[in-house]
């Protein structure tokens, strides 16, 4: 998910962020710190880091549009935490993340909930040191100069020196008040110009710091999933460092122009709390979490020498609470203070649950070393799983061991577990906020959000079954209670549904698990849910276009369906994106198939499997292109009915027939394979965006391994690399990284409804996965026992030789380029192998 229609405005802005990048840095800067360097007077946080030395969270930071810029920020939380912390350069909001990489100002540390560059933001609070005369509360005012070298980020804590001594105003042009809430407030866009021209004109039936600082604020960083850490370090090396020394202090910013916020300061605990009702995506969707607040409790390890609140740039000094637009709070410290630690709870429950949070996961006697273990130790468990051997030999800004394990690192942070702790025992109950129903719910078990599905249906959740399979039957059942509370799945849930995006891909989600024998969730539950999306048109269905963004409508599902189950297709004279509804709504059918099929429906599965041949309802003979049509039968213009795509993207959008769309082809295969060499030779293919993520593994389905091998590799050199620049596309919540970890292994879901893989090129000479026990299933249903086991994948030579001459599973010889999910996570070896000239293996067309 990456575009949105963009007004002048927006253009304007852009353009001016754009100089500004250029003025800064012609190119985003090389060779960032890695743990393994340090600074003769820093502390050493980084013992024991094993494989997490690869990864560098400051991949996919870097980008002159939204669209350029992989919408990552340097954060720091454990896996699929509910909070993350990160360092703002900039005010995010839908288009603009946090942090970007060319940015030289820190302006805060804050916790956010941003789930991609394209979202909002929900409840953050922002955290900034300061060592002048005067607090200074404003955005603009509060930046601190800082070096790239001085940065150190990883996935457990994040360090920078920031100079105290910064004068100026910085950054006045990336806050959310000059862009006017963005390119789209509310998250609301108008409709295209082609979605309207389609439908007949309706819209509805101071300088860098540079050198060495004589005054720095030296900040450490670490979390856990509701808390975060930070560790503040007031040097002054200067000649009269003792003499006439200012107090140092800590704003803390609580809510922005249009959103009042409320403040609370307690002197006596050490203590700032407070909370703030910001939710940028209110205008998209049918929900009203009319009583939402985000809260924080800030907890401080020095007495407070002075204290008072702030609107806008406003002081009021010794106050103690404030409520109000732009509010802000400060505490000062006494003079000789040289180091502050301040733990902050973050909560969607109350502020009461904020300091519960802190309790548990950072309790007053908790060390900042012990955050950072924790945080180290969690992201050792996941990605401590994986061991790379035989890898190709490459500049830095080319590591593949860093791509990967930053790329799994990335994958490992969605959904996210939004339900909070009520004690510090493991099968203690949970809460959590439920903004559809607008109220606080107790759980037995985690609770997700952050559902990008129309992005992560494609190889994220065919990801999360290997390397998180504890989780998945979890985040099935998250879904299902979406389904109670709403009567729909999700389609892109931001704490609730946004209706960003086309079709109804959770059910692909749910087929996926079910295909890879996870089945601890209700079945018929499953069937009725995904039944109702084949079945059930939204409100309005033949009133409203449905264009991407579209304000204040219901759920969205299937939109178009009306048309679909009349004659076939989506009309694009009655929907937007009407193309690309018919060729997802084809596979959503199938998807739908596969659990009707588990629930014991086999003629309603025969029924959808039927209704999944509707592709080749829209499927032009003479140009042999898919291309969208009218009503009556007529064909639209065929730059017309497509989602964040084109014709040559789409007419291979056929993930769960891949035959039947060879059929379609003049001559088959043959004529399909010469239609994919000038799909990528011609520079059609788009793979910073997800419609082009399976396409080069069509080949290996219709015969032609060799070139997929070719495309595969190309693309993950030209798309991915090691720098803040590391990523063509937006990460939507792990399906870019999704692509490049299969990819690397060897393997592709190509329909992640079923239970196959796609044979590619591995990348590496040897992996070992570490399966967890009983993966099969998510340990849930009683099945016998199994302890963790290696897979082994093997494929000698593979840094050079890009083509598979033979795979073999377990001593079996295996003769079509297909794995199954069940094959995987049974094996113990899985051996390919490589040569470097192309093969008859699996090929059905001529060398």
């Amino acid at each position: 998910m990456s575009s949105i229609s963009l007004s002048m405005h927006f253009a304007i802005i852009y353009l001016s962020i754009s100089l500004q990048l250029f003025l800064i840095s012609a190119y985003p800067q090389r060779g960032e710190k890695t743990a393994q360097t340090r600074d003769n007077d820093s502390p050493d946080y980084h013992a024991n880091a094993g494989v997490l030395q690869y990864v560098n969270p400051k991949i996919g930071t870097y980008g002159i549009s939204p669209n350029e810029n992989g919408g990552m920020i340097p954060s720091v939380s454990v896996p699929f935490g509910m909070t993350r912390w990160t360092p703002q350069t900039r005010e995010n909001y839908i288009s603009q993340a946090p942090y970007h990489d060319a940015d030289a100002y820190i302006h805060g540390f804050q916790a956010t909930h941003q789930p991609a560059i394209w979202m909002g933001e929900l409840g953050q609070v922002v955290l900034t040191p300061g060592w002048s005369k005067e607090v200074k509360p404003l955005f603009h005012q509060r930046g601190l100069a800082f070096l790239k070298e001085d940065e150190i980020s990883t996935p457990y804590v994040y360090e920078v020196g920031l100079d105290a001594d910064t004068t100026g105003e910085h950054g006045w042009d990336l806050t959310e008040q000059a862009a006017g809430g963005g390119p789209v407030p509310g998250g609301a866009s108008s409709a295209s110009d082609d979605v309207r021209d389609g439908a007949n004109g309706r819209i509805r039936k101071r300088d860098h710091a540079s050198g060495d600082k004589v005054r720095q604020i030296r900040v450490g960083m670490s979390a856990s999933a509701h808390t975060g850490h930070l560790r503040l370090d007031f040097q002054d090396v200067g000649a009269n460092a003792t003499q006439n020394r200012v107090e140092p202090y800590v704003f803390v910013q609580v809510s922005r122009q249009n959103w009042t916020g409320h403040v609370q300061i307690d002197p006596a605990k050490q203590e700032i709390s407070g909370s703030n009702p910001q939710r940028q995506d209110y205008r998209l969707g049918p929900d009203q979490p009319a009583s939402f607040q985000g809260h924080f409790v800030s907890q401080f390890s020095e007495p407070f020498a002075s204290y008072g609140t702030a609107i806008g740039g406003n002081i009021s000094t010794e106050s103690q609470s404030a409520s109000g637009e732009l509010l802000g709070a400060y505490v000062k410290f006494h003079s000789n203070t040289t180091r502050v630690e301040v733990r902050t709870g973050v909560s969607f429950i109350s502020i009461e649950q904020a300091r519960k949070n802190l309790d548990i996961e950072s309790s007053n006697g908790a060390s900042f070393e012990n955050t950072i273990e924790n945080a180290k130790s969690s992201w050792l468990e996941k990605l401590g799983r994986v061991t790379i051997e035989g890898v190709n030999s490459t500049d830095e800004e080319h590591d593949p061991l860093k791509i990967f394990y930053t790329g799994l690192f990335h994958a490992l942070q969605y959904p996210s577990d939004f339900s909070e702790p009520t004690s510090n025992k493991s099968d203690s109950p949970r809460q959590f906020y439920n903004g559809y129903l607008d109220r606080v719910q107790e759980t037995n078990e985690s609770y997700y959000q952050s559902w990008s599905i129309w992005d992560t249906y494609r190889a994220e959740h065919s990801l999360l079954t290997l390397f998180a399979p504890e989780r998945v039957n979890n985040m099935m059942r998250s879904l299902l209670h979406i389904f109670d509370w709403t009567g729909r799945l999700p389609m892109w849930a931001n704490m609730v549904e946004t209706n960003i995006m086309i079709a109804t891909n959770a059910d692909a989600v749910l087929a996926n698990a079910i295909s890879r024998g996870f089945r601890s969730f209700d079945i018929q539950k499953a069937w009725a849910a995904v039944r109702k999306d084949a079945y059930e048109p939204p409100e309005n269905d033949t009133g409203l276009l449905y264009y991407d963004r579209e304000p204040d409508t219901s759920y969205e599902a299937r939109a178009g369906l009306t048309s679909y189950m009349d004659h076939g297709w989506v009309d694009n004279d009655g929907w937007s994106e009407s193309a690309s509804r018919t060729l997802d709504y084809a596979f959503n059918d199938a998807a739908c198939a596969i659990v009707a099929r588990a629930a014991g429906e086999t003629d309603e599965a025969e029924a959808l499997e039927k209704r999944a041949k509707n592709y080749a309802t829209i499927w032009n003979s003479e140009t042999q292109f898919m291309q969208a049509r009218n009503a009556n039968g007529t064909w639209a213009k065929d730059t017309w009915g497509w989602t964040e795509g084109d014709k040559w993207a789409y007419s291979f959008d056929v993930l769960h027939d891949v035959d039947g769309l060879a059929e379609l082809f003049t001559n088959g295969r043959e004529r399909m394979k010469a239609k994919l060499d000038e799909h990528f030779d011609g520079g059609h293919n788009m793979h910073s965006n997800e419609p082009s993520h399976h396409i080069p593994y069509l080949y290996s389905m219709i015969g032609y391994p060799n070139a997929a091998a070719e495309r595969i590799r190309n693309l993950a050199w030209e798309n991915y690399n090691a720098t803040s620049a590391g990523l063509s596309g937006n990460e939507d919540l792990g399906q870019m990284s999704a692509w490049y970890i299969f990819s690397a292994l060897g393997f592709y879901p190509v329909n992640p409804a079923g239970d196959e893989y796609i044979v590619g090129s591995p990348f590496f000479e040897k992996v070992t996965l570490k399966l967890p026990a009983k993966m099969v299933t998510g340990d849930e249903i009683n099945i016998e026992d199994r302890d963790e086991e290696n897979l082994i994948i093997s494929a000698p030579g593979a840094t050079t030789k890009a083509y598979v001459r033979t795979m073999i599973i377990d001593g079996k010889v295996i003769d079509e380029p297909v794995i199954r999910h069940s094959e995987i996570v049974n094996a113990r070896l899985i051996k390919f192998i490589m040569s470097d000239t192309p093969t008859l293996w699996a090929a059905q067309g001529e060398l």
